[in-house]
């Protein structure tokens, strides 16, 4: 007999109800549920292995979110027609499940757990990221999977200056500042967001208040595991300890760990003197030592490690490189360090290093950024790159990790903020490449990154400057917060965070949070020490760029803007494309068309400025209106013996007859003019029944001696003083040029 589905509903505030319901779908699972708001709903499933596999010594936790197309009743779009591996939002979104979620599980609980989060029903105006996390914890929660504490995350928008819990897909996009934060009942976990330069006191209240929302939906899934009957958690094999062990590795190697860590050394000197040591301690347990005896004695080395530094940093005030807490590595920028891309600089923070291009393409380079509820093509992109030389190891390249991923996203989400509004006619894509690293090579991109782009010419207002930062503290109150971590001091802390932002204010934010009981003060200080390393770096940046160059380089893509009448459209297009594609093999450009109300928008790209020239002329041809009175340079395009058809606006023909050619009477056309001559020609007359243009060349020239040069109608022209010479008037066409 089938069980009775369970199910607990609360307010997100505004009348908004979430349920979550458990005992219906996937009951093979060690837990599952669903979370449903509106029509959105998330199925949540997680399975934990009874026994750690064999050598097993780090806990393998796999998080995968995904959104299935059948929710929003959509068809991928790949040749395939399913879903296949993960896109970038959905990484996006299982590693922030996560790091929430990570820190739950037992420090010696190393069995494999699978947690996958689905999205079975769309809702377009709710924002599933919002509820993942919520339903993967209460997954864990109705489970026996042992975990410490229950958590839950939520989005927190800022929108009209009121901050608004997991705010629509419509009130996203009117947000100024926009904030993941995930928390238990008593301690903030997880933050990463973006802002429009707000303040270190923005960030604290916006944690507040997320923090308020987190113990609602917390409460609520320990209601649903007392109602599913969860009452204890399973029992699982712990690893084997040797105390006495461990005893022999503190006393043989703790002075000389602290010898090392105090020297201040460079990273690889540093790392070296670590692993001698280590080998010496292995060498020291004798020949009677098993290979379980190396491997514990391994685990206590590195325990010892952590700790040694840990307290050397809060009693002495001293980093592992020798520097003082609040200190930022020597800064070392340059732009334009590469002659071919657009936009280029090579930033430099001690030992890490990224080289930054940035390269300008047209709307047609435009990314498609997809999920399930809505496909958006974004005009700035970048990519982040952390190959394996960049740290001196030797690893198999096999595209790009969910780390680069999410770190190429801060720095994108960090530049963003300052990038020009949609009528920038540029696509921008800045690749971040790291060539070394010891230490938040993220924020290294995000330096790199707003010097390059200024480099290029793309006019951002202000440099984007990040510092990575990191918290030790300590049962006895003290603690020590540290500007500008080293690779070594990241897993050191009980809280890592990187801050980026200008000197007016943040635009960025990650932290992962590892200690209980932070406090909000706490909090304030490293949030005031990072912007002022923050304001530091940005110093050294505009003392090496001062602004963004007032034009893209010479070899830089050019660009002009054409506004042309709605009705001509068609004709710029040509029938299946004919005229656009010829106007583009002719002139080596790129043209995109949009309709844009009543007019239409044309966008002519070209690396070479004849080229630029040709194809704006040609279009400004086509969508000219010819005036009577006005003089064109015209092509011939046949010879007739009464006289000469010429082109003399793109797609405008007009007969030049034989008495119209010369002042002298003319037998034939024979010898006078031949196809492809160009010739100079004034509209004389328009046919109004028939439509067709008479044009005439005699009368721009001077008319033999003994009379005076006479044109049509009587009118009296002046020797080589064509009328209406340049652009006609009336001319549709507007443009603007970048």
């Amino acid at each position: 007999m089938l069980s009775q589905p369970i199910s607990v509903t609360f307010d997100i505030g505004g009348g908004r109800m979430v349920s979550i319901e458990t005992g219906k779908l996937a009951r093979q699972a060690d837990g599952a549920v669903t979370v449903r708001q509106g029509n959105c709903i998330i199925l949540a499933t997680v399975v934990a292995n009874k026994e750690p596999k064999e050598g097993q010594d780090f806990f393998p936790l796999s998080v995968d979110y995904q959104e299935k197309f059948a929710s929003a009743g959509r068809i991928p779009g790949s040749f395939f027609k399913r879903e296949a591996r993960l896109n970038d939002y959905e990484i996006l979104t299982s590693r922030l499940i996560d790091r929430a979620l990570r820190p739950l599980f037992p420090e010696d609980y190393l069995c494999e757990v699978q947690v996958l989060v689905t999205l079975v029903s769309s809702d377009y105006e709710v924002m599933p990221d919002s509820l993942a996390c919520l339903a993967a914890s209460a997954a864990l929660a109705v489970s026996d999977i042992p975990i410490k504490e229950i958590i839950s995350e939520v989005r927190m928008g800022r929108v009209d200056g009121q901050f608004v819990i997991n705010p629509s897909r419509t009130e996203l996009e009117k947000a100024d500042m926009e904030f993941m934060i995930a928390a238990t009942g008593k301690n903030l976990m997880m933050v990463e967001g973006e802002a429009g330069e707000c303040s270190e006191e923005d960030l604290v209240k916006a944690l507040q208040l997320a923090h308020d929302a987190v113990r609602i939906q917390i409460k609520a899934q320990e209601e649903l595991r007392s109602k599913a009957g969860v009452t204890g958690k399973r029992d699982y094999k712990k690893p084997e300890q040797n105390e006495e062990l461990q005893h022999k590795v503190i006393a043989f190697a703790k002075d000389r760990v602290y010898q090392i860590s105090r020297a201040g050394s460079a990273k690889h000197e540093r790392s070296d003197a670590y692993s001698t040591l280590k080998d010496e301690l292995i060498a020291s347990l004798g020949e009677e030592a098993t290979d379980l005896d190396k491997k514990l004695a391994k685990k206590y080395y590195e325990d010892l490690k952590w700790e040694v530094v840990r307290n050397m940093m809060v009693d002495e005030r001293v980093r592992l490189d020798g520097r003082s807490l609040d200190q930022v590595r020597p800064l070392a920028m340059e732009v334009d360090p590469l002659p071919t891309p657009h936009g280029s600089a090579l930033f430099t923070r001690g030992e890490t290093q990224s080289l930054t291009t940035v390269t300008l393409g047209t709307p047609l380079d435009e990314v498609l950024v997809e999920s399930a509820a809505k496909s958006v093509d974004s005009k700035f992109f970048l990519h982040y790159n952390f190959p394996p030389f960049s740290t001196g190891e030797v690893k198999m390249m096999r595209g790009q990790s969910r780390r680069e991923v999410g770190h190429g996203n801060l720095a994108m989400r960090s530049l963003k903020k300052m990038m020009p509004g949609s009528d920038y006619p540029y696509t921008v894509r800045v690749v971040s490449d790291i060539l070394e690293s010891n230490g938040s090579s993220s924020m290294a991109t995000v330096c790199a990154g707003s010097l390059a782009l200024m480099d290029a010419g793309v006019p951002i207002p202000k440099h984007v400057s990040g510092v990575a930062m990191g918290l030790i503290t300590r049962s006895d109150n003290k603690y020590a917060i540290l500007t500008d971590i080293l690779g070594d001091e990241d897993h050191l802390g009980d809280m890592d965070f990187k801050v980026t932002g200008t000197r007016q204010g943040i635009c960025g934010v990650q932290m992962d949070i590892k200690v209980d009981g932070l406090s909000m003060d706490t909090m304030r200080e490293a949030l005031e020490q990072a912007r002022k390393g923050r304001l530091h770096i940005l110093d050294a940046m505009y003392e090496c760029m001062p602004a963004a160059r007032p034009e893209v380089k010479p070899h830089a893509p050019r660009m002009v803007k054409i506004f042309i009448d709605k009705e001509f459209i068609g004709a710029v297009i040509g029938p299946q494309g004919k005229i656009i594609q010829e106007i583009q093999r002719e002139t080596g450009t790129t043209i995109n068309l949009e309709e844009v109300g009543n007019f239409g928008e044309v966008s002519v790209f070209s690396p070479a400025k004849e080229g630029l020239d040709k194809a704006v002329a040609w279009i400004k041809g086509i969508v000219a209106q010819p005036e009577v009175g006005s003089v064109y340079e015209a092509k011939v395009k046949s010879v007739m013996p009464y006289g000469a058809f010429v082109e003399f606006l793109p797609g405008k023909q007009g007969l030049l007859h034989i008495s119209e050619v010369s002042h002298k009477r003319l037998e034939s056309m024979e010898g006078v003019l031949k196809e492809g001559d160009s010739v100079k020609v004034k509209l004389i007359g328009l046919d109004q029944k028939t439509g067709k243009f008479k044009l005439s060349r005699k009368v721009l020239m001077p008319k033999p001696e003994g009379g005076r040069p006479e044109g049509p109608g009587g009118r009296q022209e002046g020797p080589g003083r064509p009328e209406g010479h340049g652009r006609p008037a009336g001319h549709p066409a507007q443009d603007q040029q970048h």
